[in-house]
């Protein structure tokens, strides 16, 4: 399957979470783990962008789908990991 296929695919399958909370844990190197729980706003052609509030101030941030395949970004769903393999 080409590289296209396998990201909208994965695309697709966020669709399905788009407005639902999720939570968002990134390796951001050196042991440096971002954890957070938010609301998956929107999914584009290459990104997707989640809505969390921090301290008070409403936050977005977005990954690659390229995030996901490389298990730099891992997502659940209540207590369900999401996977896209």
């Amino acid at each position: 399957m080409s590289v296209g296929k396998v990201l909208e695919q994965i695309r697709e399958n966020l669709n399905t979470f788009v407005g639902k909370s999720i939570r968002v844990k990134a390796n951001r190197g050196r042991k440096r783990v971002f954890q957070i729980e938010g609301i998956l706003e929107k999914t584009y052609p290459s990104v997707f962008v989640v809505c969390f509030k921090e301290k008070q101030a409403e936050r977005r941030i977005s990954y690659s789908y390229a995030d996901l395949i490389t298990k730099t970004v891992e997502l659940s769903h209540g207590d369900n990991l999401i996977s896209f393999e």
